[in-house]
């Protein structure tokens, strides 16, 4: 099917050239966009979206399986390609009986880890030859363009067999060292669930899960991990005991137990993040925490005790572990963030009580000698 992006080409060619990473669509308000995290309106966009207009816009991008579902259940993902302009996964929902649109902007390079500020472990743990491969954080974070970086770092280096299983496909990657085969929910395969039943018969040896959205996904995750398989996947969580308690508390308590031994052997690493904007330029800046699993923390898994997992991150760095507080007192001391934000989200703001920020006019480099020549007399005033 062709699809007709011209209608929507104009207001998105703006979106984009102001930074923006998601575009909102609702009939009879104005377009918005979300810039650093806040919503605005689209310069030049600033009269209402009329239904008329919208619901003809839609029209031309959905097939017709699609606009059947979006009869049916009143909701249809899937990804369009705007020409000179971006890729973008879309969300068309009712909402008081009328269309509106969420449209996410898909950046038409795989960034490195350096450049999204990744912690360099994510490349260790990609590289394990099986196991679940973890990463979390709330809508917009940026889960899926830190995936693909870790998928992008496996096709350069890796020859692998990657079968990813997505819904929709996001980042489209050319296979390169690796042979990658994406499969989108509507178009490649009927639904997610058999998509993941069939994926084992397809010789992979490393598997993309988009979501583990319910028992069954994450019981597939589980089951390859543990025959060999290297799992990649996602959750909508804000630490590493708040995805482990999630993945347990999706099945019944009879099967409980059996999850968490599961989870202990087959667990490499979660890398929970979010997104914050930056104190002293535009943009945003990536905020992380990192558990990398151990003999010690495989067994708190499998005996339930997740609660003490958070001082086994904290005590971690040497095997590349750290807490989203240490990971914000960082971004605090090079200035990158606010400390007023810090304190906001922190576990425990009274953690930065101590904490120095760098000034304006200190590069990264003077500020490290700087705290380096005060730390050696004491800080003083």
């Amino acid at each position: 099917m062709t699809q007709n992006v011209a209608p929507l080409q104009g207001l998105l060619a703006v979106a984009a050239r102001s930074r923006a990473s998601d575009v909102h669509l609702t009939a009879n308000h104005p377009p918005q966009m979300r810039v650093d995290g806040d919503l605005e309106t689209i310069p030049g966009y600033e009269q209402p979206t009329s239904t008329n207009w919208l619901e003809s816009a839609i029209g031309g991008i959905l097939s017709n399986d699609q606009v059947a579902e979006f009869r049916t259940s009143g909701e249809v993902d899937l990804s369009i390609t705007v020409p000179d302009v971006a890729r973008f996964r879309v969300n068309i929902f009712r909402q008081l009986g009328q269309v509106a649109v969420a449209l996410r902007f898909i950046p038409d390079r795989i960034k490195s880890f350096d450049e999204l500020g990744v912690p360099r472990v994510a490349a260790d743990l990609v590289m394990k030859p099986r196991g679940l491969v973890l990463v979390t954080g709330p809508t917009g974070s940026g889960k899926s363009t830190t995936l693909a970086s870790m998928i992008d770092v496996v096709n350069r280096t890796k020859p692998a067999h990657i079968v990813t299983v997505e819904d929709p496909v996001e980042f489209q990657h050319t296979s390169k060292r690796a042979l990658i085969h994406q499969r989108e929910i509507g178009s490649d395969t009927a639904s997610f669930s058999e998509a993941l039943r069939r994926v084992l018969r397809q010789d992979p040896d490393i598997i993309l899960i988009g979501e583990l959205r319910d028992p069954e996904s994450i019981s597939t995750a589980l089951t390859a991990a543990e025959t060999g398989h290297l799992v990649m996947s996602t959750l909508h969580t804000q630490s590493a005991a708040k995805s482990i308690n999630r993945i347990v508390d999706a099945f019944p308590s009879d099967q409980q137990n059996q999850v968490r031994t599961q989870l202990g052997d087959t667990l490499r690493g979660i890398i929970t993040q979010t997104l914050l904007p930056r104190a002293q330029s535009e943009g945003r800046v990536i905020a992380t925490e990192v558990l990398v699993n151990t003999p010690a923390i495989a067994n708190l898994i499998r005996e339930g005790e997740v609660s003490q997992i958070y001082s086994m991150l904290q005590a971690g760095g040497s095997l590349g572990m750290h807490t989203l507080d240490q990971d914000l007192q960082r971004l605090v001391a090079d200035g990158s963030i606010s400390l007023a934000l810090a304190r906001e989200i922190a576990e425990d703001p009274k953690s930065f009580d101590d904490t120095r920020v760098r000034p304006v006019d200190y590069d990264a480099e003077a500020w490290t000698m700087h705290a380096s020549e005060r730390a050696s007399v004491g800080w003083g005033n």
